[in-house]
């Protein structure tokens, strides 16, 4: 088994994962995602408010993961899959995340183009179904 993240660490985590809420520092105005104990731009250690992320950004740069190269919580979507994009999005509000790219995946990705962010299972551990985030290429613009 891979990274091992517990039931109750998961669901802590599921504003982030399912909303994408991150942090506001109100010392210097920037958004931390996921959120921090502590401003990485800086070092402020509290007055934050919570910011809800749009979802909408850009690929930033991307790489494609190869069926034996994937983590072993993602080694059913390999099997299946085969090799799988995954993306560093830079969101509209400056945080740059990483996930996986979603169907439908285009013939090419391309730096610059247009995503959102969409709710997808993840991967399955202990008989539990791990939702999160994933991003998919706007219409159109494939």
């Amino acid at each position: 088994m891979g990274a091992h993240i517990s039931i109750p660490m998961y669901q802590r985590a599921v504003k982030q994962r399912y909303r994408l809420v991150g942090l506001k520092c109100s010392n210097c105005g920037q958004i931390i995602f996921p959120p921090k104990a502590g401003c990485k731009f800086c070092g402020a250690l509290d007055n934050f408010t919570e910011v809800q992320l749009s979802g909408r950004g850009k690929i930033y740069s991307y790489t494609v993961i190869a069926g034996a190269g994937a983590p072993p919580e993602f080694s059913e979507e390999a099997a299946y899959r085969g090799a799988y994009p995954v993306v560093l999005v830079e969101l509209e509000e400056g945080p740059r995340i990483i996930a996986q790219l979603t169907e439908p995946v285009p013939a090419e990705i391309k730096i610059g183009m247009p995503v959102e962010m969409v709710l997808r299972q993840i991967y399955t551990e202990e008989d539990v179904i791990r939702y999160g985030y994933k991003f998919k290429v706007l219409e159109g613009e494939k």
